[in-house]
């Protein structure tokens, strides 16, 4: 990721390394509670809430590229059960591991690297600026590699019922008496006759029997 304009320090996925320092080696942990920015997961499918509370827990390395993030976000998603359209919850745990590089040489006058030869891998990294680095767009990521893409209520969940949409979990003895297409044409013509059509067809029926008869 190139990099951007200043990042602001007050925002809740933006964290100091100024207390970290540039010496590999050193280490900080971290624990902050955020408020879930907006469209945090799979949109349409499940996420978490917008609001909703995530707790980080973060370990802060320095090295001599820059600072390795690794990380656990908590939370509680929210979605629809794919096969019964109920909705579901369910609790949300997502690692991460990222590093942040230096933009520049370090104290100590160590020389800049040089540019990447591959442009798009260059555009892919993320830096630290100011001290600062966003880790929005590694949670982002984590969060919906760590989501089901589709999400049931339960594993044996049975879904809805093809003819009429009931759920089946709520009647497991549900089920619709199989008609043969072949009579389903006469059964309905049957049903829209009236009862003086009926007779009249009996008794026409009959008259063609006694003529047989004789």
């Amino acid at each position: 990721m190139a990099l951007n304009a200043r990042l602001d320090h007050r925002k809740p996925l933006v964290f100091d390394t100024h207390e970290l320092g540039r010496r590999p080696g050193a280490l900080q942990r971290l624990t902050r509670e955020i408020d879930a920015p907006r469209d945090l997961g799979i949109a349409g499918v499940i996420g978490v809430p917008e609001g909703a509370p995530v707790e980080l827990e973060l370990r802060l390395e320095s090295v001599m590229e820059g600072v390795l993030v690794t990380g656990t976000a908590r939370a509680q998603a929210e979605g629809e059960c794919v096969r019964c359209l109920e909705p579901l919850q369910l609790d949300l745990e997502a690692e991460f591991q990222e590093m942040f590089s230096y933009p520049d040489a370090d104290d100590r006058g160590r020389p800049k690297a040089e540019p990447a030869d591959d442009a798009e891998e260059d555009e892919d990294r993320l830096f630290i600026e100011d001290g600062l680095f966003d880790l929005e767009p590694v949670l982002r990521d984590a969060v919906v590699l760590a989501l089901p893409m589709q999400p049931v209520c339960q594993e044996d969940c049975p879904g809805l019922c093809s003819e009429c949409g009931a759920r089946l979990a709520d009647d497991p003895d549900h089920h619709h008496d199989a008609v043969d297409i072949r009579w389903a044409a006469l059964q309905g013509l049957a049903g829209s006759l009236g009862d003086g059509e009926k007779d009249e067809m009996s008794g026409a029926e009959a008259g063609v029997d006694e003529k047989q008869e004789k």
